[in-house]
C-alpha cells in the first residue's frame, strides 16, 4: 500500500516505515517560537537543565505579537528572548521585521519535504511549499530546541480537489472560508490535508499560503500541497538547498477524498463568532462596520496589499470607518512603498501599522469598542480575538475588506472591479 505526503515526510524523518496511527519520534529541520510562546519555552528549556540548543542554524525567535511592546511587562519578556538568542547564538527577528510565518518563508528557512514545528498554531502555512509544518506548545518547543527531535502521532489524510476556475473578484481567502464552512471547525481534526486541483495550480504561491494558513481553522495538523514550477521558483530564489518534492503514491490510503467545483463561487464572509460560520457576501452585504483591518499572516502579503490598493485608488475610506493596514514584513512594507501602494492607503485615509500581529490578536493597536463591527482579513473571529469580547468580527478577503472600508458597510468587492 502506498503512502500519503504526511506519511512519507514523517517516515523519512523517523528513519523507519510509518503509517497513519503510529506514534514516532522524528528529527526536525526547523523550530521556532514567537513572543507569545517563546518566554514559556525558554523557562521550560532552563527547567530541563539544558545548556545549549541542538543546532543554532535550525532555530529562530520572532518578536511579532506584541511589537512594539505595549507595556513594561512585555518588554521584560522581549528582553528574555533577546538574552536567550544572544547566549545561544540563534537568529532573533526583532520589532518591525515582521510576522513569523511571513519571515520563515521569505528568509528561506524551510524547503520541500521538511518537517517543521513552531510554537504558533498557524505554522501550517508552509504546507504550500510541500512542507509538513505544524504548531506545538511551548514545552514541546523547548524539547525540540534541546534535542532536535519531537514525537508525532502520524495523522490520517484528507485529500481535497478544487475544480474549475475562480471568477474575477474571488480570491484564495474566499476559497479558504468556503472550505472552512463546508468542513466545519472540527472537520479535519488532527488530520493532514492534501490540497490540490486545477484551482490550486492557478494560484500564486502567496495565495496558496493563505489556504494552507487557514487549514488550521478546520482542526487540521497540516495542509500540504504538491510542488510545481511555481514552488520551485519560490524556493530557488530564497535558498541554495536542493529541491526534492514529496508526492503521494497513487495507491495511498486516504480517510476521505473530497472534490469541490468552485467555478461559481462568490466572495465569502465568516460571521461572528466562528470561522466556520460562513455565508456568501450577499447574505451580510449592507452590515455597517466601524473598523476594517488588512494584514496578518493570512493576508498581509504584497499580493494582498496590491489587491486592496487597486480598489482604494482615488477613493476615500468612509469617514466613520477606521481602516488599519499592517504589512506582513518589513520587505512587504518596502516593496509596497516602492510600488506606491502605501501612498494609496494613506491618501485614502487608512492608518499604517508596523509589521506584526498586534491588531489581529488584540494585544494592542486597533482594539474595537463594545458593540462595534469589524471586517478583517485575519484568520479568526472568536470573541475577544481583537481584544474586545463584546465586538463582532467578520472575516473576508483583502478585496472585500477594502471595498467595505470605502462604503462603511460590508460590500461585494466586484462592484469596484
Amino acid at each position: 500500500m502506498g503512502k500519503t505526503i504526511a506519511e512519507k515526510i514523517l517516515s523519512s524523518h523517523a528513519g523507519e516505515d510509518v503509517r497513519a496511527g503510529n506514534i514516532v519520534v522524528c528529527n526536525l529541520d526547523f523550530a521556532f517560537a514567537q513572543d507569545g510562546t517563546a518566554p514559556l519555552a525558554i523557562k521550560a528549556f532552563d527547567k530541563m537543565g539544558q545548556k545549549r540548543v541542538f543546532d543554532t542554524q535550525k532555530i529562530a525567535f520572532f518578536i511579532d505579537h506584541n511589537a512594539p511592546s505595549p507595556s513594561s511587562d512585555v518588554s521584560s519578556l522581549h528582553r528574555l528572548m533577546r538574552d536567550f538568542a544572544r547566549k545561544h547564538r540563534i537568529r532573533l527577528y526583532d520589532v518591525g521585521e515582521g510576522i513569523c510565518h511571513q519571515l520563515v518563508v521569505e528568509e528561506g528557512w524551510v524547503g520541500a519535504g521538511d518537517l517543521v514545528v513552531g510554537a504558533d498554531s498557524h505554522t501550517c502555512t508552509y504546507g504550500a511549499l510541500n512542507v509538513f509544518s505544524t504548531g506545538v506548545g511551548s514545552t514541546d518547543l523547548a524539547a525540540a530546541m534541546a534535542s532536535g527531535k519531537l514525537w508525532f502521532g502520524v495523522p490520517g489524510t484528507i485529500k481535497i480537489f478544487f475544480k474549475g476556475k475562480l471568477l474575477p473578484g474571488v480570491y484564495a481567502k474566499d476559497l479558504a472560508l468556503y472550505l472552512t464552512g463546508k468542513l466545519g471547525a472540527r472537520g479535519a481534526l488532527y488530520k493532514s490535508v492534501e490540497l490540490g486541483g486545477e484551482v490550486i495550480k492557478d494560484l500564486s504561491i502567496e495565495a496558496r499560503f493563505t489556504l494552507s494558513n487557514m487549514i488550521m481553522e478546520v482542526g487540521a495538523k497540516a495542509g500540504v500541497m504538491l510542488g510545481d514550477e511555481k514552488t520551485e521558483k519560490w524556493l530557488a530564489e530564497r535558498s541554495k538547498r536542493k529541491i526534492r518534492f514529496v508526492e503521494p503514491d497513487e495507491d495511498a490510503r486516504y480517510d476521505k477524498v473530497l472534490e469541490f467545483d468552485v467555478s461559481r463561487l462568490v466572495p465569502q464572509v465568516a460571521r461572528p463568532h466562528s470561522v466556520d460560520n460562513v455565508v456568501s457576501v450577499h447574505e451580510v452585504e449592507g452590515t455597517s462596520i466601524e473598523e476594517a483591518f488588512l494584514g496578518t499572516c493570512t493576508n498581509g502579503r504584497l499580493e494582498d496589499l496590491r489587491i486592496a490598493g487597486k480598489i482604494l485608488k482615488d477613493k476615500k475610506v468612509h469617514p466613520e470607518v477606521r481602516f488599519m493596514v499592517a504589512p506582513a514584513s518589513r520587505r512587504v512594507y518596502l516593496d509596497s512603498m516602492k510600488e506606491g501602494i502605501l501612498e494609496i492607503f494613506i491618501e485614502a485615509g487608512a492608518v499604517l501599522l508596523p509589521p506584526g500581529c498586534g491588531c489581529c490578536v488584540g494585544t494592542h493597536q486597533g482594539v474595537p469598542s463594545r458593540g462595534e463591527n469589524v471586517i478583517s482579513s485575519a484568520n479568526r473571529n472568536f470573541k475577544g480575538r481583537m481584544g474586545n469580547p463584546e465586538a463582532f468580527i467578520y472575516l473576508a478577503s483583502p478585496a472585500t475588506v477594502a471595498a467595505s472600508a470605502i462604503r462603511g458597510k460590508i460590500t461585494d468587492p466586484r462592484r469596484y472591479l
